[in-house]
């Protein structure tokens, strides 16, 4: 078992959690929308995706931050045949929060593994040994979810 295998177990037993739950591609005006994707048998948006982080959970596309994150690239909308996902229905995904039982800064161990992913550069550190905050500017991406070695940041 590697370190960050075993931190992670102890962060998800405190937590008493396993997974967090998928979240929508930001391109869809309707989450009853998604009731169509069953129809679909191609998948288009999963093999679009250039992260590779969509994935079908019950019969509907979702992200899964713990491989990757989100780039807003367009592919997953624009190659949707039923009209489920659309460009012109963009939206933010909703920003993250860290879990300050979980997170490895917030008791004094010096980790950045989430500031040095963020693109946007929303998560700030305070101080050399503070805490860090997600500040208002998080796009909701997720390239920050999995890298944290204990799995504490989410929705």
């Amino acid at each position: 078992m590697e370190r960050r295998e075993l931190f992670s177990s102890f962060a998800k037993l405190l937590r008493g959690e396993e997974r967090q739950l998928p979240t929508y591609p930001p391109y869809f005006s309707d989450e009853a929308d998604f009731q169509r994707c069953r129809e679909c048998d191609d998948t288009p948006c999963v093999k679009a995706c250039e992260e590779g982080i969509i994935e079908i959970v019950d019969g509907v596309p979702s992200l899964d931050f713990f491989k990757s994150g989100c780039t807003f690239c367009d592919q997953c909308a624009l190659t949707c045949p039923l009209q489920v996902l659309r460009v012109d229905a963009k939206r933010s995904l909703p920003p993250l929060a860290i879990d300050p039982i979980g997170c490895l800064a917030w008791h004094g161990t010096i980790c950045s593994s989430c500031r040095d992913a963020c693109l946007d550069q929303a998560i700030e550190f305070t101080g050399l040994f503070q805490p860090q905050i997600i500040a208002q500017k998080c796009t909701g991406c997720g390239f920050c979810v999995g890298v944290c070695p204990t799995k504490a940041i989410g929705r």
